[in-house]
This record gives structure tokens, sequence and C-alpha cells, in this order.
């Protein structure tokens, strides 16, 4: 702590303090976020138990709150609590891991750290991913056959297509694809051919005898046409004679 001045050390205990008593202060005006009383007492119910869980799912869900608020405030008054007791001992500024000064400048920003900038625990975001994910690898899960060679038929993806097809709460920003430009691409595999290999399949037609063969100008036969895969040799165009 030789490396500050008394000047220094007395505001950042002064900001330490300060705090401290609000954090106190919050806890006693509001109950510890109003633990102190169960769910029972704010429902007005004299029992729980004959209760839906729906019909308290908003208590419920309050309550985890508080319980996280909760948490994430008494971590902090026993960080500041840690760090006035550093500066009562005399190694207030320190790096308690490698023993190196600590800048103002950084106790300014950050009054309760005990670390210098280069060893700080765990100063990138964790890539830990929950194990879940391991199992449910491809999406779908065990229901997802793409990944498998030779599997073609219907499987818990192709599932999810039809039931997606009649619409979901989904925005853009939830879209598999990160170039999306109408509702229609934000299914699943948008593009994936659906009832047909090639393209053409979708637009050529015949009877039931193989024979008359017919264009069925849709969605599909456009896009063939425009990205120039084929010419008009079956019949002609009516919209390009008019």
């Amino acid at each position: 702590m030789k490396h500050l001045t008394k000047e220094q050390v007395r505001e950042l205990q002064l900001w330490l303090l300060q705090d401290k008593v609000d954090l106190e202060r919050r806890f006693d005006r509001n109950n510890n976020f109003g633990l102190e009383n169960g769910m029972v007492q704010e429902t007005g119910e004299l029992s729980m138990y004959d209760n839906h869980p729906g019909d308290t799912a908003t208590e419920l869900y309050e309550r985890s709150k508080d319980i996280s608020l909760n948490e994430h405030a008494e971590f902090e008054l026993r960080q500041v609590d840690e760090a006035l007791s550093h500066i009562e001992k005399g190694d207030y500024g320190v790096c308690v891991y490698c023993n190196a000064n600590i800048p103002f400048e950084r106790l300014q920003a950050i009054p309760t750290t005990l670390y210098c900038k280069e060893h700080v625990p765990d100063p990138h975001t964790s890539e830990r991913r929950p194990v879940e994910e391991q199992f449910l690898n491809p999406p779908f899960g065990r229901t997802s056959l793409d990944e498998q060679s030779g599997q073609n038929q219907f499987d818990g993806e192709d599932a999810w297509q039809i039931v997606e097809s009649w619409g979901t709460s989904n925005t853009p920003a939830f879209a598999e694809d990160n170039q999306v430009e109408d509702y229609e691409h934000m299914y699943i595999e948008a593009d994936e051919n659906d009832g047909f290999v090639e393209a053409y399949e979708s637009f050529v037609a015949t009877d039931l005898y193989g024979q008359e063969v017919t264009i069925v100008r849709n969605k599909a036969y456009n896009d063939y046409m425009d990205k120039g895969e084929g010419e008009h040799l079956l019949e002609d165009d009516p919209e390009a004679s008019m």
C-alpha cells in the first residue's frame, strides 16, 4: 500500500464505506428483498397446497428474482468488507496473487478489487456449455437422421418443420440463417427441398402415364429460370410474350 498516498487511501476507503452503508440500508429497507416474508403471507392464502402451480407463477417468479438480487447484494457486501479489512491490515492495493502494486486508477474503477489486471480470476467469459448440449447435438438429438449417411427418412427435424410452417412467435433475430429476406426464410433449413431432390421436379408435371408434360410456373420455377439454370424449351412463357 506504500505506492498509495494517504489521501488516495482515504478516498477509496470513503467510497467503500459508502457502498457498505448503501447495501446494508438496502437490506433493512426491503427486508432482504422481501425474503423475510413467505409466499403464503404475500398471497394471503392459508396454504399453497390446494393451488395449481400456474396460479402462483407470478409469485414464484418474483421470489426467484428476489433471491438472485439478494445473493448478488450479499456478494457485493462481502467484497466491500474484505477490501476494508485489507485497508486496516495495511496491504490494500496489493495483488493477493503476485504481490504487485495495483494502480490507483484501477482501484478508482473497482475499489473492491484484490487482484492486478494480469491475475483477475476468470477474466474471459466462460465458454463452458451445459452437458445436455452434448446429448442434444446435432439439433433434435437422437431424432435427427441428417448426420447419418444413407438416411433420408422422416425424422424429428422434419416433424418440427411441418409444425413450424404453421407459424411461430420467432422473429428474424432468432433465424438460423443470418441473411433473412422474409419470414418464410426463418424456418429451419428453409431452403431445403421438400418432397423433391432437384428444383425442376417441383414444377415439371405430367399426367398419370408420364405424358403431356407441362410446366407449373411457381416460385421454384421462377427462381430456377432467374439463375439461368434452364431454358424455355417446353412451352412459351405467357408473360414473356406480352
